[in-house]
């Protein structure tokens, strides 16, 4: 399946391919990954298979924007039926963030890939918005970035929802996936017992809306990206 995304993906990517096509491309390729992990989950407990394990991976990100790079990925492994917590420190070089994931394989591997991908699309399309005048550019930017994440949570949960409405028959898909969550929910409590919400930030750069409509056309996959942790944003 995740080669059909990549195919689908590919194509999207080409130069020769207009918006209209490359919006279709991805949209399409975003319900696979969704339904995969969903059909995953029916297999594993309708066919006697043995069911997957939940795994766990540890994605350190780079300055520039770090809050925001770990928002996107929340967003990310949030809408694939992951959870991630986030970590942080300080160095003698500043601020440093890890996002710990944890989901089943087949929903993990599509959170890296879709990760992977927005980065690199983020950092393209912050770089080509113009800061407007008398916009601080650092405030402008981290705006922006919270709205391109918030546009590709907005465009899972639609996904999200043609899936379910494209299987309404199948049983007990609402109790499987309920018990992988559970599932996720036990890893992420065993590991991190005394486990905090983070306080919600306030942002004062005026961005959101130009990176929301961003998201909104950004392709969600890109399987040239080999990894995540490494892609740069502008600063």
């Amino acid at each position: 399946m995740l080669e059909k995304v990549r195919k689908l993906l590919a194509k999207a990517e080409d130069p020769a391919c207009t918006r209209e096509e490359a919006e279709a491309l991805t949209a399409k390729a975003a319900e696979l990954i969704g339904k995969y992990g969903i059909d995953q989950a029916l297999l594993a407990a309708t066919d006697g298979l043995r069911p997957q394990t939940v795994g766990n991976r540890l994605v350190e990100l780079h300055p520039p924007y770090l809050r925001e790079k770990a928002h996107l990925l929340h967003v990310v492994a949030t809408s694939l039926r992951c959870r991630s917590v986030r970590l942080q420190h300080r160095t003698r070089d500043g601020l440093r963030i890890s996002m710990h994931l944890f989901g089943f394989e087949s929903d993990v591997a599509g959170v890296e890939l879709l990760f992977a991908s927005l980065l690199v699309q983020a950092a393209r399309g912050v770089l080509t918005e113009p800061v407007p005048p008398g916009e601080q550019v650092a405030a402008w930017r981290r705006s922006w970035l919270i709205g391109f994440g918030s546009a590709v949570a907005h465009r899972f949960a639609e996904a999200d929802e043609r899936n379910r409405a494209a299987t309404p028959d199948q049983p007990g898909m609402a109790l499987v996936l309920a018990d992988r969550g559970r599932a996720v929910d036990v890893a992420v409590d065993e590991q991190y017992p005394d486990l905090r919400t983070a306080r919600p930030r306030r942002l004062t750069g005026g961005g959101f809306d130009a990176g929301s409509a961003a998201g909104h056309r950004a392709d969600l996959g890109n399987p040239r990206v080999p990894t995540a942790a490494r892609q740069p944003l502008p600063g």
